[in-house]
This record gives structure tokens, C-alpha cells and sequence, in this order.
């Protein structure tokens, strides 16, 4: 069998699409869907279902995926030790994250991180999905959800806090809630599309706010910051998004706040990189460092 194949098995795998497959491979897509061919001929199987959907991996592509990624963890540290000098790092990382995360917290600190290492490249992947983790298609990654540790080294990150937040705009405009019950009934919130939202850590409107309903959904913190700071309505944020934020004052802190965890995870396969490890030395740094994250004693 040709290994080769197996970087294409993998990149079909990852995107579900012969075009997007070839465009990280950076060849065409006449070259991806032979080496598929070809694959299959030489293992007697099918490795995928084509469907107008994309591509979907069959059982039999399964069992082989987790041996095609530990050859490829193989070639990438081959590649580290022979490319890199002791300490420094080359080629390039994907880093996932979910989007308040991502945009607010990593990437605003990676700079020791860059300026430490000149030969590094980082691709920061922001979107609040579980679809992202499952692919596998990532050197690390921060979750909402603690994934199972079956494929993945998996540990505590940080603890966040959520809190309800207003422009002063808008509360000059509608007046300051005096309890739950006040803010549910008489004021618009504004969250997520609850039918969108696939983490279940933030399916939480209800437990936060019985009965109660988003008039101003988004699909992105991002999105639901600005329409807070715009005063569109009383936003439910991050403090590290929220409390950082002087246009935003802080509505029934002592009543609305719930804490919720970021994990980090590495593919098992690719714990003794070199480059792995210094990324999440930097992004345990990082966290340390910031006053509304916190993090536990290990």
C-alpha cells in the first residue's frame, strides 16, 4: 500500500469535499479522487460513501483513520527534528478555540508566542461547533465540552463566569431590572440560535432565565457583544468579553452568573511534539495571566 494515500484518506476525511481536500493538499481534484481510488483498490473496500452532501466516511474508512493519523503524527515529528534547531520551532499549527475565546483571549496573546519563534506559523480556527473536535483536525484545542479522553489528552484549562450586561443606553432607555423576574418579562435579551447552538455547556437560557426567550439571537459571541454594546438589549457574556468592556455596565450581578470550563485537548498522537508542547505551556501562560479566567491548583 502506498502511505502516501493515507494523506489524502485523512484531508477527505477532515473536509468532506473532494475540492476542499485539494485545495489543503494543494493539488486538483482529479489527483485526490485517484489516490481515493487507488486506495480503495489496494485495501478491497470502500473509505467513502459519495453522497451530494460531501463524502462520508464508511465503518471500514473508520478503522483505518486512526492509523493513518498516528503515521502522519510519525512524519510530522520526524520532520520537527530534522527541520527545527533545539528550542524552535518551525512549519505550521492549527489551534481551535470557540469564538469569545478565541478572538478575546488567544489570539490577542499569542505574541510571545510568534515573537519567540519566528519559524512558526498558526492557523487560530474560532467557531463555537462540536463538529470542529470531532474531525480531528487540529494540533490543539480549547472546548466548552470535555471531550472523551479515548483519542485525546484532555485537562482543565480554566473556569469563566457568565453575567448579564447592558449598555447605558439602553438601560436609560428601558430603566435597571431589579430581579430575574423583572429582566425576563420586561426586557430583550440577547443570545444564541438556540437551533444552531450544538455545545451543550451553552444551552443554558433556561436555566438561567426560566421561560425565558432571546428576542435578538446570533450565531457568535461576536455578534451578540456588538448588538449589547449597540443596545439592542441585555446580552448574557463572558466577563472576559463583558466586564473588560467600559461601554457595558454589569445587570443583577449577584443574581444572574454561572460558571462554565474551557478544556484543552491534543490529539494523543501528537502529545510529544515539540511544538505542541510549547503551545500549551504559552496557552497555560496566557490564561494565568488573565483576570477573569480562572484556574485550578493541579
Amino acid at each position: 500500500m502506498d502511505a502516501e494515500n493515507l494523506r489524502f484518506l485523512l484531508e477527505v476525511a477532515r473536509t468532506g469535499r473532494l475540492r476542499d481536500a485539494a485545495a489543503r493538499l494543494e493539488v486538483d481534484e482529479t489527483t485526490v479522487s485517484r489516490r481515493i481510488s487507488r486506495l480503495e483498490q489496494e485495501l478491497g473496500v470502500r473509505m467513502f460513501d459519495r453522497t451530494p452532501q460531501g463524502w462520508r466516511v464508511t465503518d471500514s474508512a473508520r478503522l483505518i483513520l486512526p492509523h493513518a493519523e498516528a503515521v502522519e503524527s510519525s512524519v510530522a515529528r520526524a520532520l520537527e527534528a530534522v527541520v527545527s534547531r533545539p528550542g524552535e520551532l518551525s512549519g505550521t499549527a492549527r489551534l481551535l478555540a470557540p469564538d469569545g475565546f478565541g478572538a478575546n483571549v488567544l489570539v490577542p496573546g499569542l505574541r510571545p508566542l510568534l515573537d519567540a519563534h519566528p519559524g512558526l506559523s498558526l492557523e487560530v480556527i474560532t467557531a463555537t461547533s462540536h463538529d470542529l473536535i470531532t474531525a480531528r483536525d487540529f494540533d490543539v484545542a480549547v472546548t466548552l465540552e470535555k471531550p472523551s479522553p479515548r483519542a485525546a489528552a484532555v485537562r482543565h484549562l480554566a473556569d469563566y463566569e457568565l453575567r448579564a450586561y447592558a449598555s447605558r443606553d439602553y438601560l436609560a432607555r428601558h430603566g435597571t431590572p431589579g430581579s430575574i423576574d423583572e429582566l425576563r418579562r420586561d426586557h430583550d435579551l440577547i443570545w444564541y440560535v438556540e437551533a444552531l447552538l450544538d455545545v451543550a455547556p451553552l444551552r443554558i437560557l433556561d436555566e438561567l432565565l426560566p421561560r425565558g426567550h432571546a428576542r435578538l439571537q446570533t450565531n457568535n459571541i461576536t455578534g451578540q457583544h456588538s448588538a449589547t454594546r449597540a443596545g439592542l438589549g441585555i446580552g448574557i457574556l463572558p466577563t472576559y468579553i463583558g466586564g473588560a468592556d467600559p461601554e457595558l455596565v454589569g445587570v443583577l450581578p449577584e443574581a444572574l452568573s454561572i460558571s462554565r470550563t474551557y478544556w484543552l485537548v491534543v490529539p494523543r498522537d501528537l502529545t510529544e511534539l515539540l511544538r505542541v508542547r510549547i503551545i500549551t505551556e504559552a496557552i497555560d501562560a496566557l490564561v494565568a495571566e488573565h483576570p477573569h479566567l480562572s484556574v485550578r491548583t493541579r
